[in-house]
């Protein structure tokens, strides 16, 4: 379910498009069913939200909740889409982004063991989930008679422990049966899903509950809060699973991956660094500190910062360093090659066994267009050399400090593009005079 408006997000993008460790927050719930391999997919939006449509796997389609009555009504908006399915139907929130594919499976599992009409997974209510789930009402037998939603709870139901986590499994006929059944006398005036496990209770239909010991699989988000929270969460997982798989992190608190990034073992994450998009580090490359790569490749025993900033499109090759308060943007580094410190390299290339000197900067954009710059094999380039591209430096040549290149310069050539100095004797005397 993904009909939601999400307007305590207080934002002009569609809760379920904001990001979340690099993916939008609906692929996450999407990302966890895809694991149990459904036959259909079926994704309820509203009919405002084109765009979620692009986020869908191959073969799920969207079914449009032309208006937001509730829960209930956005399962029925889905009935269509599921014509002529007689077997299980898993229900889930589109804003739960801690939910996993075992968690789900283990449901279904639980489910078709019990030869159930209906299950839901429940939780234990706790502290770090809040109170405003709804509350479980089992009978004397210890079956599951209802679910109550806390605004309709009386007070002894608001006490109960035990909770709905709002994921659920339904046989499809007994969910086509009990939706037209629904009622919006409640709180809300709307008409909610879970009110379908008390009816099919109250028809003597099996209704089994999956608990579940994690509380955070049940948390959504609905505000900045929820999705700061949510962040926080998945970083853990993603740095875990990267350190359990051979990765040094030094401080993972510090350190923010995301879900699309490629980290090799034997590779070193130091503290504070950020990793965007789809980068690959390789083994033996180090990162940090204080370092921020986008959709950056970083070859074997390469050496990324401190305070680095390498942009998409780059690429470092094996045994090159892009050092201390260097920006690379579309960039490509040449093995074993250096960029230390204090310089920006913006649509460039540099050959193998180069090094570029103190604050070098590539002139790449005239105003309309950006133009490349070619650093050959083994060139070395002196302090604030500016490249003004387009401009190739052919192999083994140098630059003096403080050149303004315009012009290609020759192999093993030396390009000096300065003014000559000139001593004014005697200024400093006249000056005090």
């Amino acid at each position: 379910m993904a009909g939601g408006k999400g307007t305590r997000m207080h934002s002009q993008t569609p809760k379920l498009l904001h990001p979340l460790c690099g993916r939008p927050l609906l692929h996450w719930m999407l990302a966890a069913v895809a694991g149990l391999e459904p036959e259909r997919t079926v994704v309820v939006v509203p009919p405002d939200q084109p765009e979620l449509e692009q986020l869908l796997p191959p073969g799920a389609v969207t079914a449009v909740q032309s208006e937001a009555r509730g829960t209930g009504d956005a399962v029925a908006s889905a009935l269509p889409a599921l014509a002529g399915w007689d077997g299980d139907v898993l229900v889930v929130n589109g804003d739960h982004p801690l939910a996993d594919s075992a968690t789900l499976g283990e449901l279904v599992a639980a489910h078709r063991a019990a030869a159930a009409a209906a299950t839901v997974l429940t939780i234990e209510r706790t502290g770090s989930i809040g109170g405003d789930f709804g509350r479980v009402v089992r009978d004397d037998a210890g079956a599951v008679e209802r679910i109550v939603e806390v605004r309709d709870a009386s007070p002894a139901e608001r006490e109960l422990r035990e909770v709905n986590s709002g994921y659920y499994v339904f046989a499809a006929d007994a969910l086509r049966d009990v939706l037209p059944r629904l009622s919006p006398a409640n709180d809300q005036s709307e008409l909610y899903v879970t009110e379908a496990i008390g009816l099919l209770a109250e028809a003597g239909r099996p209704v089994a509950a999956h608990h579940h010991e994690d509380a955070a699989v049940a948390r959504g988000v609905n505000s900045r809060v929820d999705l700061a929270g949510a962040g926080a969460v998945l970083r853990a997982r993603i740095n875990e699973a990267h350190m359990l798989a051979g990765v040094t992190i030094v401080d993972p608190a510090s350190t923010h991956i995301d879900a699309g990034c490629e980290l090799a073992a034997d590779s070193v994450i130091e503290p504070f660094c950020v990793l965007r998009g789809d980068t690959r580090v390789a083994a033996g490359a180090v990162v940090g500190p204080h370092a921020v790569l986008v959709s950056a490749t970083v070859g074997e025993r390469a050496r990324v910062g401190p305070f680095c900033y390498l942009r998409p499109g780059t690429v470092l090759e094996p045994g090159s360093k892009a050092g201390t308060f260097v920006e690379l943007k579309n960039a490509h580094i040449g093995e074993d090659s250096k960029v230390p410190h204090l310089s920006y390299l913006g649509d460039a290339e540099v050959g193998a066994g180069s090094n570029v000197g103190a604050g070098n900067i590539t002139a790449n954009f005239d105003g309309r267009s950006k133009h490349r710059t070619v650093i050959g094999r083994n060139v070395r380039t002196s302090c604030d050399t500016v490249f003004v591209a387009p401009v190739t430096l052919g192999d083994g040549s140098w630059t003096a400090a403080g050149s303004v290149i315009t012009d290609d310069v020759p192999p093993d050539a030396l390009a000096v593009a300065r003014s000559r100095q000139r001593n004014v004797e005697g200024y400093g005397k006249r000056k005090r005079d």
